[in-house]
């Protein structure tokens, strides 16, 4: 199983990174990339389907995420992608020290509800120590604290018919020519209640810095790290991906990259 884990994960590293390189090079014959009816795309995005049922059939639904002693934290928690957004939302938040944020629960649920930072800390918290695994090639070791998502999801009522988590996020991680590209990835609903599964508030005993997406983090321990949203403000649960970005359930996703991303 080891072994899959690996060699599953070395895959994506080469396969992000050879497509960033042509795409950087400008290899006219790679443009069937952004090319949604070209059939060797479709082949490739059928690949990834296939890879995400062998992945749940291998491994299981609740199978935890390796768990970690404390003295194996060597570093503080490496920050990548956005470190500090520049919404104006996120900066008046940033300036109240995340008192008036609000953790919104919508979309296919039989009510809609939201959370303050108070009350998220005030309910049941899981700690755990696990692996955060880049896309890039590293990995870093570190302790986060958080409400799991499972029973907040279940407060709002999810429906029957939603199939899957779509989590939108302040960090702006792109600016186009309409304005701002907010960053939003996915999950199915196993992943979203599974027991790692936490909105995590805290890391490495301290609170959650902003550098590593204060005030929530999302963590799915069971995923590569551009699945671990930070600066969360909304759940959204639905029944389809499709008339979210570009459709295909994430940011990176929409770029390129695995929509399952699972390790």
């Amino acid at each position: 199983m080891s072994r899959l884990i690996v060699n599953r994960r070395k895959f994506l590293v080469g396969s992000v990174a050879l497509g960033s390189s042509l795409a950087m090079s400008g290899c006219s014959q790679f443009d069937f990339l952004g090319q949604r009816g070209n059939p060797v795309r479709q082949a490739l995005e059928q690949a990834n389907v296939l890879t995400y049922r062998a992945q749940r059939a291998l491994i299981g639904d609740q199978v935890l995420a390796r768990e970690y002693a404390e003295s194996e934290i060597r570093q503080g928690q490496r920050p990548n992608g956005s470190t500090d957004p520049t919404t104006a939302e996120y900066l008046f938040l940033k300036q109240a020290n995340f008192e008036p944020y609000r953790l919104t629960i919508k979309g296919m649920v039989d009510r809609e509800i939201s959370f303050s930072l108070a009350e998220l800390r005030n309910m049941p918290a899981r700690t755990q120590i696990t692996r955060h695994d880049c896309v890039e090639g590293w990995s870093c070791i570190a302790k986060w604290t958080g409400t799991p998502l499972g029973p907040v999801l279940d407060q709002a009522g999810v429906k029957p018919a939603a199939r899957y988590c779509v989590y939108h996020c302040y960090d702006n991680i792109q600016r186009g020519l309409s304005g701002d590209i907010l960053y939003y990835t996915s999950s199915d609903l196993v992943d979203a209640y599974h027991p790692q599964t936490i909105l995590s508030y805290g890391l490495n005993d301290a609170v959650l810095p902003v550098s590593n997406g204060a005030p929530v983090r999302l963590r799915i321990e069971r995923a590569l790290g551009y699945k671990q949203p930070k600066y969360l403000h909304t759940i959204e649960l639905v029944d389809d991906l499709s008339p979210f970005g570009g459709g295909k359930g994430g940011y990176w996703e929409d770029n390129g990259y695995d929509w399952y991303g699972g390790i």
